[in-house]
């Protein structure tokens, strides 16, 4: 079967045999995105999450066959290295990378998080990043950069 896909504002299609084929395994296999992770498989770490008509998904439970007419951002569609997403300039400042595999997943989830509410208070920030996990615990500095993407304080 062929399947467009709407990614990073470009149409793509691809082919799969298979309906319930993860998109993330489309994302990074058929069209090179290897931004989204996978991590658990299970869409509860938050390694593969994109971000789907502007809210963050678990890339690695959505199948193939779901995404029609959506519009899906990955992590290499946010922002440029010439001109970085928000989220994306503050995660550098605030070195909140630490070993990168849980990056991904924060950084989309704090972008959507902050397109829906652009001045989350850190309860807010802390409850929409729960379901993403970094077991290097830089959890303290990604929470520095999300409030620094909205030019909030830590409170």
């Amino acid at each position: 079967m062929s399947y467009t896909l709407t990614v990073n504002g470009r149409e793509r299609r691809v082919e799969s045999g298979d309906p319930d084929q993860p998109l993330l395994y489309v994302l990074r296999n058929a069209l090179g995105f290897t931004g989204p992770k996978f991590g658990c498989g299970l869409g509860q770490c938050g390694a593969c999450t994109v971000i789907a008509d502007g809210a963050p998904i678990r890339s690695c439970q959505l199948p193939i066959s779901a995404t029609k007419g959506m519009k899906i951002t990955t992590i290499e569609g946010l922002g440029t290295a010439e001109k970085p997403h928000p989220v994306q300039a503050a995660f550098i400042a605030e070195a909140a990378a630490q070993c990168g595999y849980c990056t991904n997943g924060m950084v989309m989830t704090s972008a959507a998080l902050i397109a829906q509410n652009p001045k989350p208070s850190l309860d807010e920030i802390k409850q929409a990043l729960a379901g993403n996990l970094c077991r290097c615990g830089t959890h303290d500095r990604v929470l520095r950069a999300v409030l620094r993407a909205t030019g909030g304080q830590k409170k």
